[in-house]
C-alpha cells in the first residue's frame, strides 16, 4: 500500500503567504565558518565572541538540528533576539510526503523565492534498507542534460540550489525521521552513527551536481563536518553524467565517492542516451576516472548502468563494457530500468540482466543488480520530477499498467 500526504493545510498556506511578505533573511545554514563569523559580526556581534559563538551554532545547527533560535538554551536571550531578526534556520515547507509499499519515502519540498525569482519544488527520496539508510539528494530544480531515458531530464532547469537548500533536505529528512537527538539540553544524548536512520547520502536526485559546484561542495563539506552532520566521506557518493573538467577537482577539493552515470559502452550509443557524451566522449571521461585523486582497491569508482531492452544489453554490449573500464577500480551498478509516462524505453528482461551481470562478475568486477524501490511514487532512479510538473491521474493509472504488464518479476 502506497501512502501519500498533502502536509499543505490551508492554516499553513496563510502562514507562508505572510512569511512570503516579509523582508527575506538570510540562511545560516549552508555557510562555512569563516562566512558565518563574518555574518555575525556584521549585526553587532563582537569580532573576539565571534569564533566562539559559531561554535556553538554550529552544535546547534548541525549536531542538535534546531531549527528556532529559541531552542539555543546556552546562548543569552538578547543574543537569540538579534539572531532571530536578521537570520533564518528555517526547513523548507514539505508540502507532500509519499511512503512506498517497501518503505521508501519521498518528500517534495518547497523553498520561497530568491531575488526576482519564484518559488521552487524539488523531491527528495529515502531508501531504508538493513543496516543502513540512504537519502537521494537534489543539487538542482530541474536538468540541462535531457538523458533519453531520464523522466528528471524532461523538466528544464529552473535554477541551482544553493549549499543552504541542499543541506535542508538532509536536515529536514532528519527531522521527519526522528534521527536528530531529542532537543532540551545543550549536553544531551548525541545519536551515535551506528544508530542514526540516515547512514549514506548520495548526490543523485534532480540535477548534474558537478554543473553546481561550489554549492555541492560547501554542502558536502559540511554534512561530512566530524563536529557536526558527521557524515564519513566514504558513505556520500556524488554522480555525475560525465563533466569531466570539474571530475578531478571534485577528488581534490571535496574528497567524497564518485559515480558515474555511464549507461553505454561506446560514444555512438552514449550519445543517444546521454547526450553529454557528445562534449565529453568516453576516452576524456575515463582518463577523468583514471585520474580521480584517491582512486584505488578500496575507494572504487561506481558505474551506473541502466538496462534498457534491446538497447544496451546485450553480451556484446558487455565485453565492450569491460574493455572500456580495463584498469580502473570499479563497481559496476546495473539498474532495471523504471517506467515513466512517455518514454519509448522497456526494462530488459530477467534472464538478460542476469545474464549480463554474470558476465561481468566473470570478468573480475561487482556487478549488484540494483533492486527497484519506490516504483509505486515515482520515487526511483530516473523517476524524479518536481511537483510543478505533477502528473495527471490518467499518467499514473497508465504507469501502473506499465509496472504490472512488463515488470511482474520484481
Amino acid at each position: 500500500m502506497t501512502l501519500s500526504f498533502d502536509l499543505t493545510t490551508e492554516g499553513t498556506r496563510d502562514a507562508l503567504r505572510a512569511r512570503a511578505m516579509q523582508p527575506a533573511k538570510d540562511s545560516l545554514i549552508g555557510l562555512t565558518r569563516p562566512e558565518m563569523a563574518e555574518a555575525l559580526v556584521k549585526v553587532g556581534v563582537p569580532e573576539r565572541q565571534a569564533k566562539m559563538r559559531v561554535q556553538q551554532l554550529w552544535h546547534w545547527l548541525y549536531i542538535r538540528g534546531v531549527s528556532s533560535f529559541s531552542d539555543m538554551l546556552n546562548i543569552s536571550k538578547d543574543l537569540r533576539a538579534t539572531l532571530d531578526r536578521h537570520f533564518t534556520i528555517a526547513r523548507p515547507e514539505v508540502v507532500e510526503e509519499q511512503i512506498s509499499s517497501d518503505g521508501t519515502r519521498k518528500w517534495l519540498f518547497r523553498f520561497p523565492a530568491r531575488g526576482a525569482g519564484r518559488p521552487v519544488e524539488i523531491e527528495t527520496v529515502y531508501i531504508p534498507e538493513e543496516g543502513r539508510g540512504t537519502l537521494c539528494i537534489s543539487s538542482q530544480v530541474g536538468c540541462t542534460l535531457t538523458c533519453s531515458f531520464c523522466h528528471t531530464g524532461t523538466q528544464k532547469l529552473v535554477r541551482n540550489l544553493t549549499a543552504e537548500e541542499i543541506l535542508t533536505q538532509l536536515m529536514t529528512a532528519r527531522d521527519r525521521l526522528g534521527d536528530f537527538p531529542e532537543r532540551g539540553t545543550p549536553d544531551g544524548a548525541i545519536v551515535p552513527a551506528e544508530g542514526r536512520k540516515i547512514t549514506n547520502i548520495v548526490m543523485m536526485g534532480m540535477g548534474e551536481p558537478l554543473y553546481n559546484f561550489e554549492a555541492v561542495k560547501t554542502a558536502l563539506l559540511i554534512a561530512s563536518d566530524g563536529d557536526g552532520l558527521a557524515l564519513s566521506k566514504r558513505r556520500i557518493t556524488l554522480s555525475t553524467s560525465g563533466v569531466v573538467p570539474e571530475i578531478v577537482k571534485a577528488g581534490d577539493e571535496i574528497g567524497v565517492m564518485l559515480a558515474i552515470s555511464l549507461h553505454a559502452p561506446n560514444d555512438e550509443l552514449r550519445d543517444l542516451l546521454v547526450p553529454i557524451n557528445k562534449k565529453y566522449p568516453l576516452q576524456q571521461l575515463m582518463d577523468a576516472c583514471r585520474n580521480y585523486p584517491g582512486l584505488s582497491n578500496a575507494k572504487r569508482i561506481t558505474f551506473e548502468y541502466v538496462m534498457l531492452k534491446d538497447v544496451n544489453d546485450s553480451l556484446d554490449d558487455a565485453r565492450a563494457l569491460i574493455k572500456l573500464l580495463k584498469g580502473i577500480p570499479a563497481k559496476i551498478n546495473l539498474i532495471p530500468f523504471n517506467p515513466w509516462p512517455g518514454t519509448n524505453y522497456q526494462c530488459s528482461d530477467w534472464e538478460t540482466i542476469e545474464k549480463f551481470a554474470d558476465y561481468i562478475n566473470n570478468a573480475g568486477y561487482a556487478s549488484p543488480i540494483r533492486t527497484p524501490r519506490g516504483r509505486d511514487i515515482l520515487a526511483a532512479c530516473g523517476q524524479l520530477k518536481s511537483e510543478s510538473e505533477r502528473m495527471k491521474k490518467t499518467e499514473r493509472l497508465a504507469l501502473e499498467a506499465m509496472m504490472i504488464v512488463g515488470h511482474g518479476e520484481d
